[in-house]
């Protein structure tokens, strides 16, 4: 079975978002654009308040999902709609932002850390103007397996027997978050169809004898499987993989379609209070 090489690393970037809140991004740079469905990875890590309090007030979406994982700390979600969930250490939260959602993000703690990931997952275009929806899914939703040194825990996607409990029907992501003992190995097959990256955050990796610096992506080479190799301290990683929708992609800040007439048509809509069209409904697991 062959190994999926590195085919390119990128390093991550500081970037204020929101009310000035710190985050590391790595897809959706000058570096790397878009990984097709993947349009942006954000990290972010800071157990200073002064860093994170102020949060992520309402602000628009369209086009497309937005999967956020909180790691550690506390998260309150709201829209304009009414909608409202809290997202806690361990749990994640699947949006639909779709046809549109105005909706806000906002830390419910004032000291410890907070840390996790927010993903951009692009929607195919017939799917772009359709109702927005929320799915939150507890710490206790999320499988942890332990195995061969790695404990895996299980967003999207198969490991093993399992199965995350976050479905993407069009593009099948897979998203694991796996803590690796030192000197262990980690290996997963990937349909080669993928696109797939490797988001090294603690410790020290390599891939197919390739060092990882901490805080880097990998994005992944053709092949069947990955193998990823822990340093002397061990190391931690989000495993992410999607079928590609080859569609053009045109973005504008919070908005993605598929040309500049819905771009333009999406600002529009923002600007004259038309963006939300429908209520999202929640669904928790």
């Amino acid at each position: 079975m062959s190994q999926r090489p590195i085919a390119q690393l990128v390093r991550a970037t500081a970037v204020s978002e929101g009310a000035g809140v710190t985050v590391h991004r790595t897809i959706g740079t000058p570096a790397r654009r878009h990984l097709d469905p993947f349009l942006m990875l954000d990290h972010f890590s800071s157990d200073d308040p002064d860093e994170y309090i102020a949060g992520f007030p309402d602000h628009p979406h369209r086009g497309f999902i937005t999967l956020t994982y909180m790691i550690d700390g506390h998260m309150l979600h709201q829209d304009s709609m009414g909608n409202r969930g809290d997202l806690l250490s361990g749990g994640a939260q699947w949006m639909k932002a779709a046809s549109g959602v105005i909706h806000s993000e906002m830390p419910q703690q004032t000291a410890g850390l907070m840390r996790g990931f927010q993903l951009w997952i692009n929607l195919p275009a017939a799917e772009k103007m359709s109702d927005p929806g929320y799915q939150e899914f507890s710490p206790q939703a999320i499988p942890e397996i332990a195995a061969d040194g790695a404990r895996v825990h299980l967003l999207c996607g198969a490991y093993g027997d399992r199965q995350g409990p976050i479905v993407d029907a069009n593009t099948d992501v897979q998203y694991l978050d796996v803590a690796l003992e030192p000197r262990r190995d980690f290996a997963h097959t990937l349909d080669p169809a993928l696109s797939a990256f490797v988001y090294l955050f603690e410790g020290e990796a390599s891939i197919d004898g390739q060092s990882l610096p901490a805080h880097t992506l990998a994005v992944l080479g053709p092949g069947e499987s990955v193998e990823v190799g822990a340093g002397p301290d061990g190391a931690r990683f989000i495993l992410v993989a999607g079928r590609p929708l080859g569609e053009p992609i045109v973005q504008y800040g919070p908005f993605v379609m598929n040309s500049r007439e819905e771009i333009e048509r999406a600002m529009a809509d923002y600007r004259d209070g038309r963006l939300v069209r429908k209520k999202a409904p929640m669904v928790g697991a």
